[in-house]
């Protein structure tokens, strides 16, 4: 069999645009980290109130989740991305309103609009990024897609870092107003570019190639069945909302953590931040490569291992070394996320656009952590990471056990058909 392609030159310029989209996102969910520690700072909120910040951003992500898969199945991924860029840059024009009236709850009404608009456009991406291209080079083409998600990451925390964090008060409000306008500014044009580009015909992303006839008829069975039957799928969304819950608590008090532990001030703790999300997006590369030689799940694996040691270092209050292993922890998360949710669509055939709403809605699990995670930080910061170590278990169990598509029945029912 030959080696499948990366993706195919049709699809380049749709290609190139769409994974910029990942780096879009990922600017707005950092901010949303920054804006953690700055509300407590102008809005003198505490800890586990301030994780109500990721509550309004995740949760948007299990309101949308479905409406957006919905949207996308009816009008196609094009339509999906554009209205995906319409809500983000409607809530960050909301900002301004939020700002001037000082209120957290007003913020709390933007960030979920923004936030549905990020939901959005992850559930299309991800599939979008898949269809372009052969299924068996899926992984690698979202763990791309990704790796510029992790910059967009970087660029977050530099920006929350320069403009907001070093203002108090009035003024700080104020930069956030400016901020947002800038980057709903931003937001539209891009919107309104993408509205010209010509998308080609897309083949199904998840077309089997299977080497017999009963492999093909094991795959339709497979492909056929309803999503809760289907063991890899169900236990993708629960590894998606035990990654996501880690990763929303561990970057929520990252700022916290800084500070408390090393002395340095807010602002130099988020260049620090940026610096983790520079080994986030430095794991992506590596993991995208080292998955033409490793496969998928056991990197998948070994990963989930690894933030549970850093956790217990980070834990310990050991300085410096346990906030250098916080910083690493973005090195190991970097896989999780596009691994998780591209194991969770192998094989669905037309189910994959609905799986990936279920997919985007497991995000959820970013709003239910941080608060949690907050009520132990609010006594001591270290001890709260001790509680993504939980997440990771399940995401091991995934990885080793429960990644594989398997649907109960499909043996009989395959036995059944071949004897018609």
């Amino acid at each position: 069999m030959s080696q499948a392609k990366f993706t195919e030159k049709k699809y380049t310029i749709t290609f190139i645009f769409v994974t910029s989209l990942f780096l879009f996102w990922a600017i707005a969910i950092t901010m949303g980290d920054v804006l953690n520690k700055h509300f407590q700072n102008v809005l003198h909120i505490t800890k586990s109130e301030s994780g109500l910040v990721q509550l309004s951003i995740f949760g948007a992500y299990a309101v949308m989740g479905i409406p957006a898969g919905l949207f996308m199945k009816k009008y196609g991924y094009k339509k999906g991305v554009l209205l995906g860029l319409a809500l983000y840059a409607l809530g960050a024009f909301l900002f301004v309103p939020a700002a001037q009236n000082e209120s957290f709850a007003y913020f709390r009404v933007a960030l979920f609009i923004l936030a549905s608009g990020l939901a959005t456009l992850e559930t299309v991406a991800h599939p979008f990024v898949a269809a372009l291209g052969d299924e068996r080079t899926s992984d690698q083409r979202i763990n791309f897609a990704q790796s510029f998600n992790g910059l967009g990451a970087i660029i977050g925390p530099l920006l929350g870092g320069f403009f907001i964090l070093d203002t108090e008060g009035a003024a700080g409000l104020a930069s956030v107003k400016s901020l947002y306008m800038i980057i709903g500014g931003v937001i539209l044009l891009i919107g309104i570019a993408f509205w010209f580009v010509k998308v080609p015909t897309l083949k199904d992303p998840h077309a089997e190639h299977g080497n017999s006839t009963q492999d093909a008829e094991c795959a339709d069975v497979v492909a056929n069945a309803p999503l809760y039957r289907q063991r890899h799928f169900m236990w993708a969304v629960l590894a998606q909302f035990f990654n996501i819950g880690a990763q929303g608590g561990t970057w929520a008090y990252f700022i916290n953590y800084g500070v408390e532990k090393t002395g340095l001030a807010d602002n130099q703790v988020a260049y620090y931040f940026s610096l983790s999300m520079a080994m986030m997006m430095i794991g992506r590369f590596i993991g995208t490569f080292l998955m033409r030689y490793v496969a998928p799940n056991k990197l998948l694996a070994i990963y989930s291992i690894c933030n549970m040691v850093l956790c217990v270092v980070i834990s310990q209050s050991f300085g410096w070394v346990s906030f250098a292993a916080l910083i690493m922890l973005n090195f190991f998360l970097s896989v999780m996320y596009p691994t998780i949710f591209s194991l969770g669509l192998k094989k669905l055939g037309n189910k994959t656009e609905q799986a990936s709403s279920f997919l985007v809605m497991a995000m959820f699990g970013g709003a239910v952590f941080p608060p949690i995670m907050g009520l132990v930080a609010n006594t001591n910061i270290a001890y709260a990471y001790l509680l993504p170590i939980v997440c990771y278990v399940v995401i091991l169990l995934f990885a080793v056990r429960y990644y594989k598509p398997k649907t109960l029945g499909t043996a009989a029912v395959v036995v059944k058909n071949s004897s018609i």
